[in-house]
């Protein structure tokens, strides 16, 4: 730092001062700083930072090791949003999101004095765990358990499905069936509830559930079924991948996506406008939800008080080919 002060032609507290964005110094001031900084590369040792601020620049995140697309995608965007605040990120990953994986998670996070915690917890296994955690350690949970009281900040998995399966009734179809998620997980359960909701508020009828997992595969078994039923005209799947599955069954059947049947998923997959054809679907927010539940964080390190318990991030539908009105008899 005082490298950079002597090339700069400034002070060490100048130096200082633009490296924490503190708005009291001139923008040539600035520039030549910045400036300095880059020809010299220097980076600011977190450590010593975390020393004289009293505070850590690492935030811990606890995260299940999965290659799921919607966990994988926040995972990424928590990273970056955290960098550009001007924190890094350790990941602890755990094979199972229990009580014991998510606690030695946590404690070896503390281990190494992080300034709080995220944990992505959509799973219900989850909840119990995170209710026995310190109660003085900074925690934001991401699409965890709506039911307790924990500062939680997620995705609107409700809207996201009712706008799904309004957008197959707005359509023409008299009903709309579902391929839903894992029973265990907080998403598959709002995507539930969104699509009962839109078919009770149409007064539409509601047809069984068809069970699944996030899997192509249980997709594909899924439309086996689905495909054999001539009353199926519409269909919502819980995710994307699903959608591929089901799509490959119907066209292996016969049934034209959308002449015969229409399709929406979610999640929307960088895959999903290249299915054959492309996928209506929802998109989460990831992004979104990252940078609400760093706020979220933050707000808890620096006055020491938990802030909103909840919020929620709307989704967007996403038009494409896969929907169209029902066939005539």
């Amino acid at each position: 730092m005082t490298d950079v002060a002597r090339l700069a032609g400034v002070s060490h507290q100048t130096v200082s001062r633009v490296l924490n964005g503190h708005p009291n110094v001139r923008e040539q001031t600035r520039l030549r700083v910045q400036a300095a900084i880059t020809e010299l590369g220097y980076r600011p040792n977190r450590a010593a930072r975390a020393l004289v601020t009293g505070r850590s620049q690492v935030i811990g995140v606890v995260a299940q090791n999965t290659t799921l697309y919607g966990p994988a995608s926040l995972l990424a965007a928590l990273e970056q949003t955290a960098a550009e605040a001007g924190f890094a990120v350790s990941i602890g990953s755990v094979r199972d999101l229990d009580h014991r994986s998510i606690s030695a998670a946590v404690e070896r996070h503390l281990a190494h004095r992080v300034a709080g915690i995220v944990v992505i917890a959509p799973v219900e296994s989850a909840g119990e765990a995170l209710e026995r955690l310190p109660q003085d350690v900074p925690l934001v949970t991401v699409d965890g358990d709506p039911r307790r009281p924990i500062p939680l900040v997620t995705v609107d998995q409700v809207a996201g499905a009712k706008a799904a399966t309004e957008h197959l009734l707005a359509a023409g179809h008299r009903t709309v069936w579902h391929v839903s998620g894992p029973s265990d997980w907080f998403d598959s359960a709002g995507r539930i509830e969104g699509w009962r909701e839109a078919l009770r508020q149409a007064g539409a009828e509601i047809p069984p559930l068809v069970p699944a997992d996030w899997s192509a595969a249980a997709g594909y078994r899924c439309g086996q079924m689905l495909a054999r039923m001539p009353e199926v005209t519409a269909v919502f799947t819980a995710n994307d991948h699903l959608a591929l599955g089901v799509l490959r069954a119907l066209h292996e059947h016969g049934r034209r996506v959308p002449d015969d049947i229409s399709v929406v998923g979610f999640d929307d997959v960088p895959e999903a406008a290249y299915f054959i054809p492309p996928l209506t679907t929802v998109r989460p927010d990831f992004t979104a939800v990252a940078a609400a539940s760093l706020d979220l964080l933050l707000a808890q390190i620096e006055s020491e008080q938990a802030g909103p318990l909840r919020q929620t991030i709307a989704p967007t539908l996403v038009p494409r080919r896969s929907v169209g009105p029902p066939p005539t008899r």
